[in-house]
């Protein structure tokens, strides 16, 4: 069986300008990523979602605005078994609000689209963001 994760792009609008959030693990090679997380048993995904991004990011469900219409499912392998990872698009109400940041993470940026797939380093994500400003763009 897959292992199942969910999470959201987060963006903001700054300065006329559409930002991504990007937390840096603390562990392994430290790589770039939106929050995201495991589904514990009986949790449905979405919940999932809302859990990690409070967990890793410090910020909640009053805090963001979930866009309707925008979800990306990737699927890869890590350690040679499956995983599947669902992501929603939400947005930062206030662009202010502060992150917070678990202990697994050590840093974290709100970077435009080509800083934010500079980043990034799996493909299938840097199409997923690019999605997600071209979704945001239709608005």
């Amino acid at each position: 069986m897959a292992l199942r994760a969910c999470g959201f792009i987060i963006f903001r609008r700054f300065s006329e300008k559409l930002e991504f959030l990007l937390l840096q693990t603390s562990y392994g090679e430290h790589h770039w990523t939106p929050p995201k997380g495991h589904v514990d048993p009986g949790e449905d995904d979405l919940t999932t979602a809302l859990r990690e991004t409070r967990e890793e990011a410090g910020l909640t469900q009053d805090q963001l605005r979930v866009v309707d219409g925008f979800l990306q499912t990737l699927r890869y392998e890590v350690r040679g078994r499956p995983k599947e990872v669902l992501y929603w698009l939400a947005e930062v109400r206030d662009p202010q609000t502060p992150v917070r940041l678990s202990e697994e993470h050590q840093d974290f940026c709100w970077a435009q689209l080509d800083q934010a797939c500079d980043l990034v380093q799996y493909q299938d994500l840097q199409e997923t963001l690019r999605r997600a400003k071209d979704f945001l763009n239709q608005d």
